[in-house]
C-alpha cells in the first residue's frame, strides 16, 4: 500500500510529489527546500505534507505494499527528524517559530533529512512570519521545510517568493464518498450524503458520517434558516448556534484533554489511578492548564461556527442554482430541503439572494477579526430574515 494511496482526489499532485521524492529526494542540489502546499479546508493539505514527508525520508521512497518502520514513524509524527507544528489554538506563537528554526539547524539523526511540517501557516501573525521569513530565505542544506495554507495570498508575498507552490483541489464527492466507505463504517448512502454536505471537505464529511449529533445539528441549522419569519426567530437561533458551538467545542477539548493525560501516564509507566510522582506533576497538570484549555474551546467553537456559516451559505448557493436552471449541470446541496428551498428560490431574486451570500462572508470576516460570535450570527439571521 503506497503512502499516497490515503490522499483523495489529487492525483496530479501525487504524482508531481511522488516523482519529485524519487528522482530528487538523495539530491541536495536538486530539490527545493521550501514549499508551500495551498488547498481549500478539507482538500488534504496536511496530509499531502505528511506523505510528501514519509516519501523524502523512507528508503522505499513510500512505494513500497507495505510501509516502512520509517513511513509509519513519518505518518504518525513519531519520527526523531519530522517536527509537525499544528495548533489548537488561534495563532501560531512567535516562540514555537523560534524552537521549530533551532530545531532545523540541527543534523538529520537517522533519515536523510530534517523535515518541518507546519500546518495552517495563515494562522502567524505579521511578525512570526519575518521570523520564519530568515530562515526560509538561507535554510539549512540538510533541512526541508512545508508549510501549509488555504492560498498563496494568505501568506505574505515574501513567503510565497521564496517556496515552491503546491495547489490541491477539491476533491470530488465520488472520491469522498470511496474513500468514507473505504476507512469508516458508512454505507454507501450515509457517506455520499457525508460528502455531497461537506462539499468536498474531507474532515467534515469524515464528521458527519460517523457522528450522528453534528450531522443533526446541522440538519436542524439548515431548517431553522429556512424557517426564520421574523427577527425574534433570528436571535433564538443564533443563540442556540452559539450554544451548540461552544458544548461540541468543550467537548472536543474535554476529550483530547483526557486521551493526552492517558498518554502521559503510559509513557511514564502510570496506571490509571497511581500517583503522579512529584516531579511529573507540573508536566501533567500543564496539559489541562486552564489558559491553554480556553484558547483551544475558542479555536474549536471557531471551525464549529465556520461549518456552519459554510451550511448556511449552502442554502443560498442552491437558492442561485435553480433560480437559473442549472440543477441537472451542478446539483443541489441540500436535497433534503428542496422544497422549502424552491420556495424561497421564488421569494427571493437573484440579486437578493447574492446579497445574502455576501452577508455571510461579512459575518466570516467578523469572526475572524474577533467580533462576538452572537452578534455576528444575530446580525447575520436578521439580515436573512424574508
Amino acid at each position: 500500500m503506497s503512502v499516497w494511496d490515503a490522499i483523495v482526489g489529487q492525483q496530479p499532485t501525487v504524482d508531481l510529489l511522488s516523482q519529485v521524492s524519487q528522482v530528487h529526494g538523495d539530491r541536495r542540489d536538486a530539490l527545493a527546500q521550501s514549499w508551500l502546499i495551498c488547498g481549500p479546508p478539507g482538500s488534504g493539505r496536511s496530509n499531502v505534507a505528511r506523505a510528501f514527508a514519509a516519501a523524502l525520508e523512507s528508503p522505499d521512497h513510500g512505494l513500497g505494499d507495505q510501509p516502512t518502520r520509517v513511513t509509519q514513524q513519518v505518518l504518525s509524527g513519531t519520527h526523531p527528524d519530522v517536527s509537525i507544528l499544528a495548533t489548537d489554538t488561534v495563532t501560531i506563537g512567535i516562540d514555537q517559530v523560534r524552537e521549530l528554526i533551532s530545531t532545523s539547524e540541527q543534523m538529520p539523526s537517522t533519515a536523510p533529512w530534517r523535515i518541518i511540517i507546519i500546518e495552517d501557516v495563515d494562522r502567524m501573525m505579521e511578525r512570526t512570519t519575518n521570523v520564519l521569513l530568515k530562515e526560509i530565505e538561507e535554510p539549512a542544506e540538510h533541512t526541508i521545510w512545508l508549510l501549509c495554507a488555504p492560498s498563496p495570498q494568505d501568506v505574505l508575498p515574501t513567503i510565497r517568493s521564496r517556496t515552491r507552490a503546491v495547489n490541491l483541489a477539491v476533491p470530488t464527492g465520488a472520491a469522498v464518498t470511496a474513500f468514507l466507505m473505504e476507512h469508516t463504517d458508512a454505507d454507501r448512502h450515509v457517506a455520499a450524503r457525508a460528502a455531497r454536505l461537506a462539499e468536498g471537505h474531507i474532515g467534515i464529511a469524515r464528521l458527519y458520517a460517523t457522528n450522528e449529533r453534528v450531522m443533526a445539528d446541522r440538519d436542524s441549522l439548515v431548517v431553522g434558516v429556512l424557517d426564520m419569519s421574523r427577527t425574534s426567530d433570528a436571535v433564538m437561533l443564533a443563540e442556540r448556534l452559539i450554544d451548540s458551538a461552544r458544548g461540541q467545542a468543550e467537548e472536543d477539548v474535554a476529550a483530547q484533554v483526557t486521551a493526552e493525560q492517558r498518554s502521559f501516564r503510559r509513557v511514564n509507566g502510570l496506571g490509571e489511578d497511581e500517583r503522579m510522582p512529584s516531579n511529573l506533576r507540573s508536566m501533567y497538570h500543564a496539559i489541562s492548564a486552564k489558559e491553554d484549555m480556553r484558547r483551544k474551546v475558542t479555536r474549536r467553537s471557531r471551525d464549529v461556527l465556520d461549518r456552519a456559516l459554510n451550511s448556511v451559505s449552502s442554502i443560498y448557493r442552491d437558492v442561485c442554482v435553480l433560480q437559473n436552471n442549472a440543477e441537472d449541470s451542478v446539483g443541489l446541496i441540500n436535497l433534503e430541503n428542496r422544497t422549502a428551498i424552491t420556495e424561497l428560490s421564488v421569494r427571493l431574486d437573484r440579486d437578493q439572494a447574492i446579497e445574502r451570500l455576501g452577508r455571510i462572508a461579512v459575518a466570516r470576516r467578523r469572526i475572524a477579526g474577533n467580533v462576538a460570535p452572537q452578534l455576528v450570527f444575530e446580525a447575520l439571521f436578521s439580515g436573512l430574515v424574508v
